[in-house]
């Protein structure tokens, strides 16, 4: 029997296609995987090149497969597209990834470990929650604009706008008042 060398793994949610081939190119393993059957997949195959696209949850299956002594590589999604042969299916993709891996010219992405990952999801959610600060300010300065209250623009200029007065007026809009 021939030995598998190389894999193309397509990456989803739950569902995974996965393409093997010897040596000479003959396809040994074309089937789809549940995900609680990939490491167990990974761990009956020896050594061999896994070849996937960087997307989601790419750093974390090349960890766990790199893990079982399996050489990985990660390729960016628009480097392996001109190899799909036919329509863009699942399978077809997992075949382009076994093919494009092979290619001596081809740019590989590193595989990120957990602590640089976290490091990213901090830096993008830092980034997510000062774009919501921006984004609500500028609501509020627009809401209050609509009673006649213009604030000005940035957040420490709309702080100090936006204090009112007790509650003591029963008509009309609140009166601002300015912080000290």
């Amino acid at each position: 029997m021939e030995k598998i060398i190389t894999v193309g793994l397509d990456l989803a949610k739950s569902i995974f296609q996965v393409h093997g081939i010897a040596e000479n190119g003959e396809v040994l393993v074309r089937r789809t995987l549940r995900r609680s059957q990939v490491l167990p997949f990974f761990r009956g195959l020896p050594a061999c090149l896994v070849g996937m696209e960087a997307c989601a949850s790419a750093h974390h299956w090349a960890r766990e497969i790199a893990a079982l002594g399996h050489s990985v590589c990660m390729m960016p999604p628009a480097y392996v597209k001109p190899y799909v042969k036919r329509n863009k299916t699942d399978m077809a993709d997992a075949e382009a990834i076994c093919e494009a891996v092979t290619r001596p010219t081809m740019r590989f992405v590193p595989v990120k470990t957990v602590e640089q990952q976290a490091a990213g999801m901090i830096l993008r959610t830092r980034e997510l929650l000062m774009r919501q600060r921006s984004q609500t300010a500028n609501a509020l300065r627009a809401h209050m604009a609509e009673l006649g209250i213009i604030a000005g623009t940035g957040t420490q200029a709309s702080q100090n706008s936006w204090c009112f007065s007790g509650t003591k007026k029963t008509t009309g809009s609140p009166a601002p008042r300015a912080l000290p």
